[in-house]
C-alpha cells in the first residue's frame, strides 16, 4: 500500500482530477482484492489448522481495512477542512475544487466533521466561546464594563473629528429607541437595531422598553409577570394581534345569473372579495370589505384618518376563556359624518324615515399557523345591532357563519411602521 500512496502522490503532480479519481479507485479496489485474498488463502487452510490462526488472519485483514478507512477519511478532513478555509478567504473558485476532492475520497465527509469556533478576533475568553454563550446579555455587559465599573455603548472603530454616538448620555439613546419602536409598537426594527453592535444589543434588551410595549398591548390585564421571565419574552409569547401589518380574508364563490329570453343560456358569475382588519395597539381597529385586490387597498389604510369609502371604524379586545383560548371581540360602526350624509340623503326621500344607528359586533378566534405567530383570526361570531334613535330599541341579527367567513390571515406591511409618530 506504500507504494500506490506514493504513486498516487507523483501522479497527484502530474495529471488532473479525473486521473488522480481513477487512481484513487484503482488503489480502493488493490486494497479490496488483497483483503479478498487473505480470506481466500485462509479458506484453502487444511482442517487441522488451528482456529486461532484463521481468527489472527481475519483480523490482520479487517484491520488492514480499518487502517486503509481511516487514510482515506483523514485525507477528506484535511481537503474539507482547507476548502473551509479557502471559502472563508473569499476564494470560492479553490474552495469548490477542495470539496469536489474530498467528496470524491469520503463522500459523507461533512456529516463526519467536528468543526470548532474560532477565537474571538477580540481577544475574548477561549472558554467561554468554546460553546454556545448561555446568558449573552450578561457576557455582553461583562465585554463592554470598564476597570472603574461604567458601560460605555460602543467604541468607535477609527479615529474621528466629529462627535460618536458613544459620547451620548444612556437616557438620550434610549430615547431614541422609542422613537425606533414608536407608538406602533414596531418590535421587529428594535431587534433589527440589536444587531449593530453589543452596546445595542445591551439597550433593545433593556427591559423597561419591553414593559411598556406589553403595557401598550394589554393595558393594565399584564400587571403581572408570572409565568414569564421577562417583560419581553411574554411579549413575543403571549398570544396578541399584529400591528405591524393588516389581516386578510379573500371570499370567492360562483353565483347563477339571469337566464337569457329564449331560455336556451345562463350566465355562471364568479365572486371575489375581500375583508381586511387593521389593528392599532391603543384598542382602535378598522374594517373594510371591498372587492379592490390588496395591492390597491393595503397601502390606504396605513392611516387612521383614511379616506376609503364605505370602511368602518370601531374598537377590540382580547379575552383568553378558561379553555386557553384567546378570543378577539371587534365592536365597528361607519363614520359618523358619512351615517349623518347617508341619513339626510335618506329622510330628504323619505321623511317619515326613522333615524338608525347600524354596529357589526364581530368575534375572532385567534391562532398561530405555520412559522408566523398570531397570524389566523377565525370566525366564530357576526352580528349586526340596529338601534332606533326615537324609541331606543334595539334589534339584533345574528348572521349564520358558513363557507362565506373565510378565515383572516396575517400579511406585513412594511409601510405601516416605515415612520414614527410618536415614541413610545
Amino acid at each position: 500500500m506504500q507504494k500506490c500512496y506514493i504513486i498516487l502522490v507523483a501522479i497527484h503532480l502530474h495529471i488532473g482530477e479525473e486521473s488522480e479519481r481513477s487512481v484513487l479507485e484503482f488503489c480502493v479496489l488493490v486494497v479490496e482484492l488483497n483483503v479478498f485474498r487473505a480470506q481466500w488463502m485462509s479458506e484453502l487452510k487444511p482442517n487441522s489448522a488451528s482456529n486461532g490462526g484463521n481468527r489472527g488472519l481475519s483480523s490482520r485483514a479487517a484491520d488492514l481495512k480499518r487502517k486503509q478507512e481511516l487514510a482515506r477519511e483523514e485525507k477528506a478532513r484535511e481537503l474539507f477542512l482547507k476548502a473551509v478555509e479557502e471559502e472563508e478567504n473569499g476564494a470560492v473558485y479553490e474552495a469548490i475544487k477542495y470539496y469536489r476532492r474530498a467528496m470524491q475520497i469520503v463522500p459523507d465527509i461533512e456529516f463526519k466533521i467536528n468543526y470548532s469556533r474560532s477565537p474571538d478576533p477580540d481577544g475574548g475568553n477561549e472558554n467561554d466561546m468554546d460553546g454556545e454563550i448561555e446568558d449573552l446579555l450578561a457576557y455582553f455587559h461583562q465585554q463592554l464594563t470598564l476597570q472603574d465599573n461604567s458601560l460605555k455603548i460602543c467604541v468607535p472603530e477609527v479615529d474621528m473629528a466629529q462627535m460618536h454616538i458613544s459620547a451620548l448620555p444612556p437616557e438620550v439613546l434610549m430615547y431614541i429607541f422609542r422613537w425606533v419602536v414608536s407608538r406602533d409598537l414596531d418590535l421587529r426594527a428594535l431587534e433589527q437595531l440589536s444587531l449593530v453592535c453589543r452596546g445595542f444589543y445591551i439597550c433593545a434588551r433593556d427591559p423597561e422598553i419591553w414593559r411598556s410595549a406589553c403595557l401598550r398591548a394589554w393595558g393594565r390585564s399584564c400587571t403581572k409577570l408570572v409565568p414569564y421571565n421577562s417583560w419581553r419574552e411574554m411579549f413575543l409569547e403571549r398570544p396578541r394581534v399584529r400591528f405591524d401589518g393588516v389581516y386578510i380574508s379573500k371570499t370567492a364563490y360562483i353565483r347563477q345569473g339571469e337566464e337569457s329570453l329564449d331560455g336556451f343560456y345562463r350566465a355562471w358569475h364568479q365572486v371575489e372579495y375581500y375583508r381586511y382588519l387593521r389593528f392599532f395597539p391603543d384598542g382602535q381597529v378598522m374594517m373594510l370589505t371591498t372587492p379592490e385586490d390588496p395591492l390597491v387597498t393595503v397601502p390606504r389604510l396605513r392611516s387612521r384618518n383614511t379616506r376609503v369609502e364605505s370602511i368602518m371604524c370601531g374598537h377590540y379586545r382580547l379575552s383568553q376563556d378558561t379553555d386557553n383560548q384567546t378570543k378577539v371581540f371587534v365592536v365597528v360602526s361607519k363614520r359618523k359624518e358619512e351615517v349623518r350624509e347617508r341619513i339626510s340623503r335618506f329622510c330628504r326621500r323619505n321623511p317619515a324615515a326613522p333615524e338608525t344607528e347600524h354596529s357589526f359586533h364581530v368575534g375572532l378566534q385567534l391562532s398561530s399557523g405555520g412559522r408566523q405567530s398570531f397570524n389566523k383570526l377565525n370566525w366564530i361570531h357576526h352580528s349586526c345591532h340596529i338601534t332606533y334613535r326615537s324609541t331606543g330599541e334595539t334589534v339584533v341579527t345574528a348572521f349564520d357563519l358558513d363557507q362565506m367567513y373565510a378565515s383572516f390571515y396575517f400579511a406585513r406591511v412594511k409601510s405601516y411602521t416605515a415612520f414614527s409618530e410618536r415614541p413610545l
